[in-house]
């Protein structure tokens, strides 16, 4: 009976260290934003439920003004006379996390002011970081780069962006993205390769007027794509140029560009996102 005891007790003990282990080598994820007027919030949110994970805001000591215009010229002031904006202090011990996710709209095509400040002030040497952002038109990419060269001794991972007026998408995108990843389990399948650009047809060209129409931010021609199938329909990313603007005739055209532009079945087309 001791000895069955002895033995009894002693596995016990083995499930708990292994249990414990297990535990401890697990990563633990910490999601830290800015967020201005609470999308990225929501995609922090929406993240850390996902996760499980920890979650913590970036606070502008002086918040920026939510009136777009006033936030803007704000903005373009500090970038003439290079002012970053001070933060509050986050309280996060940074040594504890092994994954962080960094959201942030996206400014200028880059990440906005406040997380320049925080990245001046932590060192994520050693850190895997995720990055996700909202924008207008896009940014995910130029603002990463940002990220690299900002943080040479820190693993960059694909990050994620969504357009404010695709907000009723994120969730699902969000789930998908972190599938994807390999943060969370779930069914996910892998999208193909775009195949080699063509001219766009008429066909094709009346798609990419139609996703960008109303945005004043694209004044362009599309003049060449290729398309691949999602699970509920079609993508197409189109290359595109800029077009001289009567409102604007002074206004140089800024060349080239990428469109991803998303025709879901039934549904009118949208762009997700712009790349120059």
């Amino acid at each position: 009976m001791k000895t069955m005891k002895l033995i009894l007790a002693t596995t016990i003990v083995a499930l708990t260290a292994a249990s414990c282990c297990s535990k401890s080598n697990a990563p633990k994820a910490l999601v830290l934003y800015y967020s201005l007027t609470g999308n990225t919030k929501a995609v922090a949110e929406e993240i850390a439920n996902h996760l499980g994970a920890d979650i913590e805001e970036i606070v502008c000591v002086n918040p920026y003004d939510t009136n777009f215009q006033a936030c803007i010229q704000r903005c373009m002031q500090e970038r003439e006379q290079g002012v970053i904006p001070d933060i509050q202090p986050v309280k996060a011990d940074l040594s504890q996390y092994d994954v962080i996710f960094i959201g942030y709209p996206v400014w200028f095509g880059t990440y906005a002011p406040p997380i320049d400040k925080y990245l001046l002030t932590e060192d994520l040497s050693g850190k895997k970081i995720v990055p996700f952002c909202t924008f207008g038109s896009g940014g995910l990419e130029s603002s990463t780069a940002d990220l690299e060269a900002e943080e040479p001794f820190a693993k960059i991972l694909p990050g994620y962006g969504v357009r404010a007026a695709r907000m009723d998408a994120m969730p699902k995108e969000v789930e998908q993205f972190l599938i994807a990843g390999g943060f969370i389990k779930g069914d996910y399948t892998p999208l193909a390769d775009f195949p080699e650009q063509h001219e766009v047809s008429a066909e094709e060209a009346d798609i990419f007027d139609a996703a960008v129409n109303g945005y004043p931010m694209i004044h362009a021609r599309a003049t060449t794509v290729a398309s691949r199938a999602l699970p509920n329909g079609t993508e197409y990313l189109f290359t595109a140029e800029d077009l001289p603007r009567e409102d604007k005739p002074d206004m140089p055209p800024a060349g080239k560009m990428q469109v991803y532009v998303t025709v879901a079945n039934g549904q009118a087309p949208v762009f997700t996102k712009v790349i120059r």
